[in-house]
């Protein structure tokens, strides 16, 4: 059985039942920190920091892309296959928890050796986010 809206329900509830992340009624957002912030450019979702920033050399669908060691907020489609400029990829495409404007993708798995440090780590395109000034928290 496929979700309600768009396959965004929780992982592994399959029963008509279903705890759908738009039928719960509130959408629950994390904060990552930090003193520079990457935003959902649709609705200001905070979604990873500037220390989380691995490489700026990355193109996308709409140009410009960034890899991230981790993001937050976003939901996972499915698994897809596909053949990128560096080789053969597992992906899957990732989107904005709270207004569900797609944002670009997370490397499941690289086929090529050289290519497996991406395993695991999130591609967000430049022209879909934007960056913030955040706060210095003292601990």
């Amino acid at each position: 059985m496929t979700c309600c809206y768009k396959n965004m329900c929780l992982p592994g509830v399959r029963t008509r039942i279903q705890l759908c992340l738009y039928k719960m009624g509130k959408v629950f957002l994390r904060h990552i920190g930090g003193t520079r912030l990457f935003l959902c450019a649709s609705c200001d979702t905070v979604l990873t920091n500037r220390g989380e920033l691995i490489s700026t050399r990355f193109t996308g669908a709409t140009g410009r892309a960034f890899l991230f060691n981790r993001a937050v907020n976003l939901v996972y489609s499915e698994v897809q296959d596909r053949v990128m400029l560096t080789g053969r990829h597992m992906v899957r495409d990732v989107s904005c928890k709270n207004c569900d404007t797609k944002l670009g993708w997370i490397y499941e798995f690289a086929t090529e050796e050289n290519q497996r440090y991406k395993e695991g780590r999130v591609i967000l395109e430049r022209a879909l986010v934007t960056e913030s000034e955040g706060m210095e928290e003292k601990v």
